[in-house]
């Protein structure tokens, strides 16, 4: 089972054998190591509740992926952060956006690949076609073995375990209209899908520097196609959902500007307008948790206004 660590603006976590000291600017975090699942391996889940949390209020959901790059920057592999913390405190004092929590799900390095890469699409693709995407993933070491996406186990560990707990356990709004997705590359990716396998559940999902290539090659590279197709048949309906994508033009996001304007392209087809969708291309950011952070906020507010 997990074990619940709570502090006030900061907590407490081991990496490595490590103690190693999370601070956040503003409201509280609550740490669930070892979260359990049956449907994938077990990783720590952080909640982050705003200031002046009430639990006599009801809150909305926002469910992240990467949860440990979202918060410190002391505590990550890479000394960069989101800002999650930061940025939502800023918008909600000025009154920009709906009272909301935030649940940070950890990635696991070794299954973080299979965990965010969508499934359906995969499982669309010829023999020949898995075998040099697993080669290309292989030679990359994202994966060791024969790559088998693992994205519907763990949507459904976010559906059926984490978020029953999430509402049981804080004040939450608990309908899809206030329940969201957000993450950034594979999690990009990941949160496309999610709203598209669980319309339902999921009223809109924030797709930051999305990785349309699945891989870290683009020629002849089947995986955007199949990924284009996937949405023209499972994009929810317009009236209801929610989807901004953005990209840069540095580092990996050089990339991703085709692939962003087919996706585009689907969008207007399928009836989003600038009502329920927002792309937006940032000249010279590159890929990573700094220049997220410094567009944060144009979805943050996107979704989350009142």
């Amino acid at each position: 089972m997990y074990q619940k660590l709570v502090l006030l603006f900061s907590i407490f976590f081991v990496i490595n054998g490590f103690a190693q000291k999370v601070t956040v600017s503003a409201g509280n975090i609550e740490i669930y190591e070892n979260f359990p699942s049956t449907y994938i391996s077990t990783r720590n889940v952080s909640v982050w509740l705003p200031e002046n949390y009430y639990p006599k209020k009801k809150y909305a959901v926002l469910y992240m992926h990467d949860g440990q790059m979202l918060f410190d920057a002391n505590t990550t592999w890479n000394n960069q952060e989101w800002g999650v913390d930061e940025c939502l405190t800023n918008l909600a004092r000025t009154g920009k956006i709906k009272n909301v929590i935030v649940v940070g799900i950890w990635s696991n390095y070794a299954s973080r690949h299979a965990d965010y890469f969508p499934q359906k699409p995969y499982d669309s693709l010829s023999i020949d076609q898995k075998a040099t995407i697993s080669a290309s993933l292989q030679e990359a070491k994202m994966t060791i073995e024969q790559f088998k996406p693992n994205s519907d186990a763990y949507l459904k560990f976010i559906v059926e375990e984490l978020k029953p707990f999430i509402d049981k356990t804080y004040s939450t709004r608990k309908e899809m209209q206030s329940t969201f997705m957000a993450g950034s590359s594979m999690g990009g990716l990941i949160s496309m899908y999610a709203v598209c396998e669980y319309p339902t559940v999921f009223g809109g999902a924030a797709c930051l520097s999305t990785h349309w290539p699945g891989t870290l090659s683009t020629e002849n590279n089947p995986i955007p196609e199949a990924f284009f197709n996937y949405m023209q048949t499972k994009l929810p309906d317009p009236k209801t959902h929610r989807f901004y994508f953005d990209y840069g033009t540095a580092t990996l996001d050089a990339q991703y500007e085709p692939f962003q304007i087919q996706v585009d392209h689907i969008l207007k087809e399928k009836g989003y307008s600038t009502e329920n969708w927002l792309t937006k291309k940032f000249e010279g950011a590159d890929h990573s948790e700094n220049a997220w952070r410094e567009r944060l906020s144009i979805p943050f507010e996107f979704l989350l206004a009142k």
